[in-house]
């Protein structure tokens, strides 16, 4: 077996000093001592040391990517049933309900779900809402109603939604614009995407109809607060699917 030397013993009084009294060379033929070099030989434990180091200094200094900058991060996914008012067994839904989801949207992360009771899912149909527990008037619900076999002109949808929200009406009374356009998505399904920008608030509706029911996603927020988180609202907004879509 071979024995490895340190650089500390290379570099030792002991081996590099060589005493007069034990050097008795013969008369006839001078001894040439070896000189040794002033530094250590680059030993292949050096080399692996040193490489080490400078990995270790390049992971020191590099910015390792942190898991919060990942956006799937900030939102979950929410499964709505629609189940009807009679069949009702719960308040709103969860991942455990995505077999039999009927449409899906976004919720960020620290958004609060809102209870909805049998009798106000009865009366306007609302299935589902979240808010924000900060800003609690910056939220997204749903409401359905069931017997529509296609979608009605878009004016006429708005403003039959309007006639079962008082918040929405008095939003559209006052606003100082009203835009609608129709979109498809890459199946061909039909949505209607209305923005209604607000003295006071702003709201992102988009409607389709689909299984013999009319779905309609709402995001809502205070002025102030749409100004400040606009592309989170927007992304609620346009995360609404129904089921075939997703």
């Amino acid at each position: 077996m071979a024995t490895i030397f340190s650089p500390s013993a290379l570099l030792s009084p002991s081996s590099s000093t060589v005493s007069p009294k034990s050097l008795t060379p013969p008369p006839s033929k001078p001894q040439n001592l070896p000189i040794q070099s002033s530094k250590p030989p680059l030993t292949n434990l050096t080399t692996t040391l040193t490489a080490v180091a400078a990995a270790a200094a390049i992971l020191t200094t590099s910015s390792l990517p942190s898991l919060a900058d990942s956006p799937s991060a900030a939102y979950k996914i929410y499964y709505g049933t629609a189940a009807s008012a009679a069949n009702y067994g719960g308040y709103g839904g969860n991942s455990s309900k995505q077999d039999s989801a009927e449409y899906v949207y976004d919720v960020p992360d620290g958004w609060k779900e809102r209870l909805v009771s049998k009798v106000e899912k009865g009366t306007n149909g609302t299935d589902s809402e979240f808010y924000n527990p900060k800003k609690k008037a910056e939220k997204e619900y749903l409401t359905y109603l069931s017997g529509f076999r296609q979608l009605a002109p878009r004016e006429v949808v708005l403003n039959n939604l309007a006639l079962s929200d008082v918040g929405l009406l008095d939003l559209i009374s006052s606003a100082d614009s009203v835009t609608s356009e129709e979109t498809k998505d890459e199946k061909g399904q039909v949505y209607y995407v209305y923005e209604i920008d607000g003295v006071g608030a702003h709201s992102l509706i988009s409607v389709t109809c689909t299984n013999n029911k009319l779905y309609a996603h709402f995001v809502n927020a205070p002025t102030p607060d749409w100004r400040r988180d606009e592309e989170t609202l927007r992304h609620l907004h346009q995360s609404f699917k129904t089921v075939g879509s997703f």
